[in-house]
Order: structure tokens, then sequence, then C-alpha cells
């Protein structure tokens, strides 16, 4: 669980994103980041049973609150959110992992999948539809993984990618660009004493997925 003090910090840093009010409240900060930290390190722990993370540490997986704001119109200084990356390598790793994000007033989730591949790793997605798209629908339409994540997020092309014919039999699953699942968790679920068995839940859920995509995206022809 996480205490409620941590979510009341990042309302409070919504109201307030200017370094000025950060630094005054340092402390908060600290005790949240400290707060996320002790459950990601409960994660790691009870992830390692059923699968490799080899010597992962919390630091590898904790986001940075600070924004850079070199290339956006926003220039708020900070995130309004509190994410970890959990998986072999942790956040720096460049694989498909857990990843955790919390967020006050019901915007907390658990998430994994597809999501800004390179132009090389698309085309293996693709190729892998196009040839043999029976096991990945097999892991996405699961029934027991799309009642814990109904929500697919990502950008999907409005018009069929090109080498492909408009009446492929995969046409949905081919026009995406991102395929990212999701659970939200309420603010009582994050709260809550048995939050970390249900992100163990969800990983659980997830690791199939994770890994057919790690494979397929990394996967290189002979």
């Amino acid at each position: 669980m996480l205490r409620a003090d941590t979510l009341e910090f990042l309302r409070e840093l919504v109201r307030n994103n200017n370094r000025d009010w950060f630094q005054e409240n340092r402390k908060k900060y600290d005790d949240a980041k400290a707060d996320l930290e002790k459950l990601v390190s409960i994660l790691i722990k009870e992830i390692s049973t059923f699968q490799d993370l080899g010597n992962l540490q919390v630091k590898d997986c904790l986001f940075r609150i600070n924004r850079d704001v070199r290339f956006s119109k926003n220039k708020d200084p900070y995130k309004n959110n509190m994410g970890a990356s959990i998986g072999q390598g942790g956040k720096r790793a460049d694989k498909i992992d857990y990843y955790l994000h919390i967020q006050p007033d019901g915007q907390s989730f658990l998430g994994g999948g597809m999501w800004s591949p390179t132009t090389e790793q698309l085309a293996k997605y693709r190729q892998e539809v196009d040839y043999n798209a029976h096991e990945l629908k097999g892991i996405i339409n699961d029934k027991e993984f799309r009642e814990y994540f109904p929500e697919m997020h990502g950008d999907t092309l409005k018009t069929m990618p090109k080498g492909y014919p408009k009446d492929h039999p995969e046409i949905e699953l081919l026009k995406r660009k991102e395929l990212f699942f999701i659970h939200r968790y309420s603010d009582k679920d994050v709260t809550s004493k048995d939050f970390a068995d249900q992100i163990v839940k969800g990983a659980k859920l997830l690791k199939p997925y994770c890994d057919y995509m790690n494979y397929i995206l990394s996967h290189s022809e002979e």
C-alpha cells in the first residue's frame, strides 16, 4: 500500500508546480518517494518469484519527477505523477516490462506493452501479425487478461500500412502503431493493504504478453 499523504503530495504539486514550492516542501517529496520505494522493493521481491529480474534494484526502476521541458510547450518543471518500470534492467533496459503509474484521483495504473516502437520493431510486429496472429490474439483475447486489462491504448493508423491488403483479416492489429494495456486503480485501491498483491496479480497476467512482445521485437532473422 501507499500512504494517503503520497497522493496528497501529488495533488498539491499539481496546484503548485514551481521550483520554489517544491523546495519548500522537499520533505513531503522525499517521504512520498520513500513510500514508493518501499512498495517497489516489495514488488521486485514478489515478481522475482515468477520472473528473472536479475540484480534489479529499486533505484533502477524509479523515474525522475523532474520534467524535460526543453522541447515542450508545457514548462511545468515537475510531473504530476510518480512512476516505476519493473523488469530486468529497469527503466533503461529498453524492453517491455511492467510500468506502475501513481497519480491521484483514480489515474493510477499498471500497464505494459508496445509503446513508441522503432521503425524496425514496428515492422517486426506487423510481420508477425501477418504471418501468425493466432498466438498474440490468444494472449490478449484471453478472458481473464481482458477482464483485468480492459483498456487498450496507443496510436493507430487511419489507413492500412503499406504492403498489406486492405481486406487483410487482421487489419485492426496491423494498423496499430502501439499496443499497450492498462488496469486502473482507484485511490482506495492504492492505499489498501493488498495493493502490492493487486499489482503482482496484474504482472502475472501481463507476463505472457510482455514475453511474447519482447521476443518478436528483439528477434533477428537468420
